[in-house]
């Protein structure tokens, strides 16, 4: 978990670093689908990926010992979901996103088969079907066809099973449960969401900056 979490770390200050947070990125799918391939910073990637690395090696050592370790298999889950979002958020490798989203929410299924109370592994399987239920139609086929989930209303349920008793990714999940409430226009569950989120970690100026823009 040590390394995986330095990953995450890395990611999400890339992102920072190159303003990808910002809710309307999220919030427009017009200017999703536009959005430019980001230009990364090398140092850094190579940091992340010998984070990552480093997490799946001593996952595989652990999981060869005990095929049932939770911890290894919730690092696993994590690291499949990094790579996803890198991919597409950095990459903008959209077709390589998905298979790593679906990964990571197999993954996330054989956990909760032997610990249905990994409630931070619920987001795995919360992110694929909301983010691919929010598709056309006609797309939604296609995905299932695929193997992929896009049960877009069971999907938020799952975030907000992280959010309210996940351990390390309860603050992501509301984040994301902000976001969706922002692209149903409930405009008030946001604000409540990210007011909470602004609160609670009073050094990330990314919630208050959310927040104001909303208000």
């Amino acid at each position: 978990m040590g390394p995986v979490s330095n990953a995450a770390a890395y990611l999400f200050s890339e992102f920072d670093r190159l303003h990808i947070l910002e809710a309307d990125l999220f919030t427009d799918d017009h200017k999703f689908d536009n959005r430019n391939k980001r230009t990364p910073d090398p140092a850094l990637k190579t940091e992340f990926e010998k984070a990552l690395a480093k997490s799946t090696d001593l996952a595989n050592k652990m999981l060869a010992q005990n095929p049932q370790d939770k911890n290894a298999m919730f690092s696993q889950v994590m690291a499949n979901g990094l790579r996803g979002d890198y991919a597409a958020m950095i990459e903008k490798r959209n077709l390589a996103s998905l298979t790593y989203m679906k990964t990571a929410r197999g993954m996330a299924e054989k956990l909760l088969a032997i610990d249905p109370t990994c409630y931070d592994a619920y987001l795995a399987i919360g992110v694929e079907n909301y983010l691919l239920g929010s598709s056309s139609a006609p797309v939604r086929w296609v995905l299932r066809m695929t193997g992929a989930q896009t049960d877009k209303a069971g999907g938020v349920e799952r975030l907000r099973l992280t959010a309210d008793k996940g351990h390390y990714l309860a603050p992501f999940a509301r984040l994301l449960l902000a976001v969706a409430a922002l692209r149903d226009k409930d405009r008030q569950t946001a604000r409540t969401l990210l007011a909470a989120l602004a609160t609670e970690f009073p050094r990330n100026q990314l919630y208050a900056q959310e927040l104001a823009r909303i208000q």
